[in-house]
């Protein structure tokens, strides 16, 4: 398959950068103007509402060549979410969902595993006052050189989770008895990291 030739591939270039820097461990850093982080949500059952998380931050820490078992973290700001409405933006940041006053970030630590052609990031996840385990697909784009020189890598997320188990236990029913937002929230990320010299 392509993409097991792709994985291959950045094994082989993973390992030739930590000779050229002489590292026993490579780390990345989320370039964040290459990168994105979004979200959607059913609204009433019938569509969904999307938005993104305009700042967030994290790294990537390989102690092998490629990608496989890296540490991963990274930190998303609650207070900068969009859903391209500005009155259900501060719903949203209001006490009756993220409270983001008090609980600005969520928070993820884990790792990246291979699972033959395929990543996963397995790890915890915090929202609010809760953590718990999650599992998130990961599909590796490519990695290649910029235009200054510098090593850089791309990757898909993908994933869901249920709000309410995080505590965002908003509950609010039409006339017909659909919920007005979904329990089930899909994420989805574009990230481009940047390997620091």
């Amino acid at each position: 398959m392509i993409f097991y030739h792709r994985v291959k591939s950045v094994r082989k270039l993973a390992g030739s950068f930590d000779e050229n820097y002489n590292m026993a461990a490579t780390t990345w850093h989320i370039d964040a103007g290459h990168s994105q982080i979004g979200f959607k949500v059913k609204h009433l059952g019938i569509a969904s509402v999307n938005g993104v998380f305009k700042n967030f931050s994290g790294n990537m820490v390989s102690e092998e060549h490629g990608f496989d078992q890296a540490a991963v973290r990274f930190s998303i700001d609650v207070n900068t979410i969009d859903t391209n409405n500005a009155q259900r933006d501060e719903h949203l940041r209001s006490e009756l969902f993220f409270h983001a006053t008090r609980f600005p970030a969520i928070l993820f630590s884990g790792k990246l595993v291979q699972h033959e052609d395929e990543f996963q990031l397995v790890g915890d996840m915090t929202i609010l006052e809760t953590t718990k385990p999650i599992t998130l697909d990961v599909q590796f784009t490519g990695a290649g050189t910029g235009r200054f020189g510098e090593k850089r890598a791309g990757f898909e997320v993908s994933g869901k989770i249920k709000r309410k188990d995080f505590g965002l236990n908003f509950h609010l029913l039409n006339e017909a008895g659909d919920l007005v937002v979904g329990e089930e929230v899909k994420f989805s990320g574009d990230i481009e990291l940047l390997q620091q010299r």
